[in-house]
């Protein structure tokens, strides 16, 4: 078990990296559907590996994370929705 947390961590932590790099290569904007992806899913396993670990500082911060990269991404999810429909 404790190897998949690890493995999530690692691979959480480098999809926050990525994106942050993307964004400052100006790859992607931050209404990117891509660029929030990897933020939410690298907070969910980075949050994943630092609860199992106890590290509840992390924890609450990936919670925080977690909570505006969802919110951001459905609200781009609506808003393309109903650009399409239009």
């Amino acid at each position: 078990m404790e190897s998949i947390v690890d493995i999530l961590g690692w691979f959480g932590t480098c999809l926050l990296v990525l994106g942050y790099i993307m964004i400052s290569a100006k790859k992607v904007h931050g209404q990117s559907i891509s660029y929030q992806l990897f933020n939410l899913i690298g907070s969910i396993f980075l949050g994943v590996n630092s609860y199992y670990y106890g590290a509840l500082p992390s924890v609450g911060i990936s919670i925080m994370w977690i909570g505006i990269g969802g919110v951001t991404l459905l609200q781009i999810l609506q808003s393309t929705k109903q650009n399409v429909s239009v």
